[in-house]
Parts: C-alpha cells; structure tokens; sequence
C-alpha cells in the first residue's frame, strides 16, 4: 500500500521490498518516472546475501554511505519528483501535452463566444457594472430598462449616481479589462473575453499543477482533459460572471503553493545537509529563507478575495496546508523538535507574508473606489461623524461601513428562486442553473422552427450542469481519498481535498440563504485533481523485475479500463456541449440532455 513519503517510520524491508520513495507516494505511469529511491538505511538490499555465515565474502565491504544532501532530497521530494523534468525530452513533454489540452480548451471556450448577444443570467449586473468601473471608476446606476439599449451598443443610461453593489470589484475590473482589449460594448464577445481567457489558461494551470502533484506527465495531461470537458468550466468561461475569476486566482495560488513546497524542500535539505556534512546537529532546522512563491500565492488570494469574499476560506485552507508541508518536512528531515520549530521558523512568517499581502492586494482591488468621489457609500465617514470604527481613515472608515452593509445582505439573502440548490447536492450536480433558455427560440413553430433547427420545436439553452462522469466519479473519489489521507497519510490527498474543502464545505454554514449550484466552479479543479489521483492509485506503479506477467497484465487491463473512461469523458462532453454554449438544437435534443428530472 502506499504510504505518506512525509512518514518516515514506515518504511518497507526484506529482500522483495519495493524501494521507498519518500514524498512520491504515488506512482506516476510507466515511462514518466526512470530510477528509483536508494535503499533506505536499515533496510536490506536485495541484492546482498543473507543467512549462512560462510556465504559472506571473506571480507566484506560496507557500501558507501549515501551523501546527506541526495538521501533527504530523496526523503523530502521522492524519486518521481526528482526525475520528473530530468531530461530535455521530459520538459518538452510535459510542456507539449499541457499546451495540447489547453488548445481544446481554448476552441471550446472561444468558438462563437458572443453566442448569444443578450445579457445571460447575472451578466446584467457584472457586465454594466464592469463598464461602469472603465469608465467612471466606480458602480454608477443606470437607468430602467438598460438592457436592450446596452446590447445595442447604446450606453447612454449610465448615470453618476451610484450603484449598490454587494462584490468587491476585482472580477469586474478583469471583465471590463477583456471589453477594453476585446472591441468594446457592442460585443458580446468582448463582454466575456476575459472569462473565455482565464478559463482556457485554468487548464494549462492544472495540467502543469497536477504533472507535478502526480509527478506524472500522463496524469497531469488528464486533469487538463477533464477541466477542458467539464460543463461547469465551459459554461462559466463563456458567460461572464465573478466565479470564474474566483476559480482562477485560486488555482493559481495552489500551483504557487505547489511550486513553494517543492522549492522550500530543496532549500532544507540542501542546508540540512551543509549542517550534517559539517559535524553538526539540525537542531530546529535551518531557515528557509524569504519563499517568493508564498508572496504570490499571497497576492493571488488577496485577488481572489477581492472577486468574492467566499476566497477567504481558500487563504484560510492553503495557509494551513502550506505550514503542515512544512512541519512534515521539518520531521522527514530529522528535525526532533519539529512542532516547536514549525510554529516559531514557518507558521508565524507564512502568516505575516500571506495574511497582510493578501489584504494589502485586497484594498488595492478597490482603487477605483478610493480615486473616486462618487462610489457608494464613499463620503459616509464625512456623512457620519464620530460613528463606525473612528480610528480608521474616513476612507476606509466609509469602506468598512460599506462592508459591514454587503456582509448583512449576503447573510439575510433569502428570497426564493427556482434554481436554488442546497450545498448536499452540488458535489452530483443534483439541481444546476439554467442560465439562458430563451421563449422567443421556444416558442417557434412550424417553418420559423423548421428553419431554426429543422424540427417542428426548438430549444436554445445553456444549462450550467458540470460533466456527469467527472461529478458522479469524483464524488466517490472525494471518498477514497478521505480514506487515504486518514489511512496513509498521503500528502497529496490533503492536497487534492483541499479546494473542495475550502470552495464547498462552508456553503453548509449559508444553507440557509438563497445559493446556487454554479458556485461549484470554483471548486471543480479540485474535483478533477481528485478524481485523477484515484485514477492514478488504481494504475499503480509500474511493475519492477520481480512482477509477474499476472501483475503486468491486471497493470495493462486497469489502464486500459481507465483509457475507457476517459474516452467516455470526452464523448460526453461533447454530447453536452450544445447546451454549454447555446446551440440552437431540435426541443428532443435538449430533453435527450436533461438525464434527471431535476435539470429542467
């Protein structure tokens, strides 16, 4: 069974163990992962003769003792992340397959974006909104009815007063950002380029994320396959709302975390190794030094905070995912008093970079705001002296009376909607948002619906219902690797949960309120980064000499079994495709679509 490479107590012996490979506890596919671990210290080698006496050498030999610096980055990395990138052609792989998914993605997401030329679903509030931020610096009003007048180009509505809004501005700045470059108002594709972009380079970030989470080039190219598929990234890359942004900036921390541990675990054993190489004791462990990686995972929360408040609950996780790396490092190093030495050397300095950096970016979201005169609540300071919390600035005093407002609605918002889906049944999709589903398409009849979509009723939806097979399985790998990381320890279970952790499990505290299924977005990377860990467990590591053809054979049947599915995947993606981007498609097909009552 795999253990955690973190726990180093565990370590396989006898003349048939396989080699322990530390922190790489799950094995990559055959080809990805060329040599193995060095046998551990006091473990045999399968090599050496064992028993009788007079069958030793006559005077044997000690082998050499393995350098420091090479057994704890065996012990803190793994063989397979050592080998990873060893050669050229491995680099150019990893970097060719990545680009590959992420061409589909990006055909997947760009093709036809501005299909339909309507403001779809929540669109109405971000997208004018967003405008407004380009060019009047903050949420101004508009006037009643602005929709037709905006879709026609027209933006002559927008007024000075302002706007309440209840979202910090950062995903709304990334929208008008993607107007400014994509050809302005009158084009919808303009309106949801910037969503269609982040969307497209999420999965070139979790191809990347997941090869080095795995240390598999295979793996990794299928965790970009399943997020190039899936219904929930595709939906919400082409339709611009605040989730996607959310998603992306907090994928983007993970992958900085992910690159931080590595690096951090270099760092240590390189230095680790300097102390006992020289005579000394580790005692606490060396410093790790200033950790750039950290800073921008920092950045990049503070940005996903400032898109919505629910990125808090990722600072929060990844913070203690980050020092727990760091405190299993400490201990795989041989540091004795590895708790103490965690809390004093890494969980105080993780949470003086990451906490300021990431409200320091999340005040800089609201520059707008602050440069102007005429964002909502701005003068309230002013307006009410003495009142709030008086020590602050008058613009941030304003500021937090603005957020003390946005927290109130947030918590009482409780006015029903059709589409309002309970957090127990997102993880299967149980009840996902229509987001567009027009009446003037609907309703046409006999040669109108003949020439729409050559059937007598047509239909044009789209349906914000993430891939069933990348849910339904996912929800059961979610369990197996629960398991694995209670049983085994395995870091990279905590990794994979850890998103789901954070995007999903707090919405149970909001049930109360009105929320929707689509939110799931921000977590489907993690989802899918779980779902190929299972798969890689289920592969396991490539037979060794000591196989037999049984094992190489049940080895070539559960990848094939595995390919099988993949292929299903991608087969229902496509399937599903027509309601993800708003084809207009005979009414039978729609319905064919609508697998649970619930969907419709």
């Amino acid at each position: 069974m795999p253990t955690d490479g973190d726990d180093t107590e565990r370590v396989p012996s006898g003349p048939g163990a396989t080699p322990h490979t530390a922190a790489d506890t799950l094995p990559a596919a055959a080809g990805d992962r060329p040599g193995t671990a060095a046998t551990p210290a006091g473990t045999a080698d399968p090599g050496t003769t064992t028993g009788d006496p007079a069958a030793l050498p006559e005077d044997p030999v000690a082998p050499p003792e393995e350098p420091h610096e090479r057994r704890l980055l065996d012990r803190l990395l793994g063989a397979g992340t050592l080998a990873l990138d060893a050669t050229p052609r491995a680099r150019l792989n990893g970097w060719l397959w990545a680009l590959a998914v992420t061409a589909l993605a990006g055909f997947l997401r760009l093709w036809n974006l501005g299909r339909p030329h309507s403001l779809v679903f929540d669109e109405t509030y971000y997208v004018k909104q967003a405008y407004s931020l380009l060019v009047r610096g903050y949420e101004a009003s508009w006037g009643e009815e602005p929709n037709a007048a905006f879709e026609a180009g027209d933006t002559s509505m927008l007024g000075t007063d302002p706007e309440y809004v209840v979202h910090p501005p950062m995903g709304k700045w990334m929208i008008a950002l993607g107007m400014r470059l994509g050809g302005g108002v009158e084009s919808s594709s303009a309106w949801r380029l910037a969503a269609a972009v982040c969307g497209t380079l999420a999965v070139l970030m979790i191809a990347r994320i997941a090869r080095r989470l795995f240390a598999s080039t295979a793996l990794g190219t299928t965790a970009g396959l399943f997020l190039a598929l899936d219904g929930q990234a595709i939906v919400q890359s082409r339709v611009s709302l605040l989730d996607p942004f959310l998603m992306f900036f907090a994928l983007a921390a993970f992958g900085c975390l992910i690159l931080d541990r590595e690096q951090a675990r270099r760092r240590l054993a390189v230095r680790s190794a300097a102390v006992l190489d020289a005579g000394g004791t580790l005692g606490w462990g060396p410093g790790l030094g200033f950790r750039w990686w950290r800073l921008a995972a920092g950045v990049l929360l503070g940005l996903a905070i400032g898109t919505k408040w629910s990125g808090l609950y990722f600072l929060a996780v990844f913070g203690l995912l980050t020092v727990l790396w760091d405190a299993t490092a400490r201990r795989s190093a041989g540091v004795r008093p590895w708790v103490r030495a965690t809390l004093v050397k890494d969980a105080v300095v993780a949470f003086l970079v990451m906490v300021p950096t990431a409200l320091l970016t999340y005040l800089g979201t609201w520059a707008g705001w602050f440069a102007t005169d005429g964002g909502w609540n701005r003068h309230w300071a002013q307006d009410n002296p003495g009142q709030g919390v008086t020590w602050l600035p008058p613009a941030l005093r304003s500021l937090w009376a603005y957020h003390q407002d946005m927290w109130r609605f947030h918590n009482g918002l409780e006015t029903p909607h059709g589409y309002a889906a309970g957090p127990l049944g997102w993880i299967v999709q149980w009840r996902p948002t229509s987001f567009f589903y027009p009446p003037e398409v609907s309703g046409l009849t006999g040669e109108a619906a003949q020439r729409a979509c050559g059937a007598e009723s047509c239909s044009q939806a789209i349906v914000a219902v993430g891939n069933p097979l990348i849910w339904w399985a996912g929800a059961a790998a979610i369990l197996v690797a629960l398991f694995w990381l209670v049983r085994y320890r395995d870091w990279r279970a905590g990794a994979v949960l850890s998103g789901v952790v954070a995007g999903w499990l707090p919405w149970f505290a909001y049930a109360h309120r009105t929320i929707f299924a689509f939110y799931t977005v921000a977590f489907v990377p993690w989802v899918v980064l779980t779902l190929v860990y299972v798969l890689g467990l289920l592969v396991g590591p490539a037979v060794g000499d000591g196989g037999t053809d049984g094992d190489r054979r049940a080895r070539r049947w559960t990848i094939a079994a595995i390919g099988v599915f993949v292929a299903l995947v991608v087969g229902v993606g496509l399937f599903f495709y027509p309601v993800w981007a708003a084809f207009v498609i005979p009414w039978e097909q729609w319905h064919l679509r609508m697998w649970l009552p619930t969907w419709v």
